[in-house]
């Protein structure tokens, strides 16, 4: 399994961090893999997939770079270098394009773990990869970034605060589960592959980094900065406003509230539970504003965001309703 060996200090500087590269290059894996693990990456494949598809058809070479560098238990290290904290994609591809040619062939023979087939061995693959993954954000990623980061930064927000209540153990237990584990004495497992340990110095940067897309995976920059890459609780587009509302608890608080309060399990703004329940703008700022009252929801501030949480009160009685908790998703391992 891959261990990293990390200091208590190196983990209590951690941080969550917003990435857009890695939000494109976790949508780029899924358009590679062409299977959803849900109906809302289902229905964002259909939508993306026949784009996709033509223009690796027609540039061969791109389509084989795509194979090579992430269609394997190894990414091209060039292909998806490490994000800085605040960084743009334009800021993190630019340094895909600023690869060295033999770099970016030195790293694909690390994938292959052989030669290069001759349709790769060339000096133009970091521009191709760079032209890809801006494809990729400029027609899959960026027309939806809002929605998209608002789901992220509700993410961050709940892993944060499971920091402050259960410690960082409980957090690392859960970003894979059956992957990443806090196994003590420092050590860190970040995924079941048989790697050599990799001891994270004191003073690097250690980022954690939530994507959409079901899908995760590690990397660093030399031994400065290190990420866990992995998916986020929450997703674009499920069902959630079909799930049964507990009867006794609907009764009680109303059936509209009660939905709400079930899915907050997980931080959302109001924008994303209009999305998700369909009620007016209005309606749900008022059913808000009653379960804030009553102390069963907080507010707390993610970036430009408000995003509303349950409290300990709210968790009481859903749990005292019978209800499991509509707001948390099922995680996915390591491709």
């Amino acid at each position: 399994m891959g261990l990293w060996q990390i200091g208590t200090d190196t983990l209590a500087r951690s941080r969550f961090v917003l990435s857009p590269f890695a939000e494109t290059f976790a949508s780029l894996r899924l358009l590679h893999t062409e299977t959803g693990a849900h109906p809302g990456e289902d229905a964002w494949l259909r939508a993306h997939l026949p784009g996709y598809r033509a223009r690796l058809e027609a540039d061969p070479v791109v389509a084989h770079l795509v194979r090579v560098a992430i269609g394997t238990s190894w990414i091209a290290d060039f292909f998806c270098p490490t994000s800085c904290v605040g960084e743009t994609f334009g800021e993190t591809v630019a340094r895909v394009r600023e690869t060295g040619a033999e770099e970016a062939r030195a790293n694909l023979r690390v994938c292959l773990k052989d030669s290069l087939p001759a349709a790769l061995e060339r000096n133009d693959l970091p521009e191709r990869a760079t032209a890809l993954l801006t494809y990729v954000w400029e027609e899959t990623v960026r027309p939806d970034w809002d929605r998209r980061r608002r789901v992220l930064e509700a993410d961050m927000v709940a892993r944060t605060a499971r920091v402050n209540q259960g410690g960082w153990a409980a957090v690392l237990d859960s970003l894979q589960p059956g992957m990443t584990r806090w196994l003590g004495e420092s050590r860190f497992q970040v995924n079941l592959n048989t790697y050599p340990p990799r001891e994270i110095a004191a003073g690097a940067e250690l980022l954690f980094m939530p994507v959409t897309p079901r899908t995760g995976w590690v990397s660093w920059e030399g031994r400065e900065r290190y990420a866990v890459v992995y998916p986020c609780l929450g997703v674009l587009s499920e069902d959630h406003d079909r799930r049964p509302v507990p009867a006794g608890l609907g009764a009680l608080i109303g059936t509209a509230r009660a939905r709400l309060l079930a899915l907050v399990g997980t931080p959302m703004s109001t924008t994303q539970l209009v999305a998700v329940t369909g009620q007016g703008l209005g309606s749900v700022g008022r059913h808000l504003r009653v379960l804030l009252d009553a102390g069963l929801v907080q507010r707390r501030r993610a970036g430009r965001s408000v995003l509303y949480v349950r409290t300990a009160a709210g968790e009481v009685l859903m749990d005292a309703s019978g209800s499991d908790d509509g707001g948390r998703e099922p995680q996915r391992a390591f491709a």
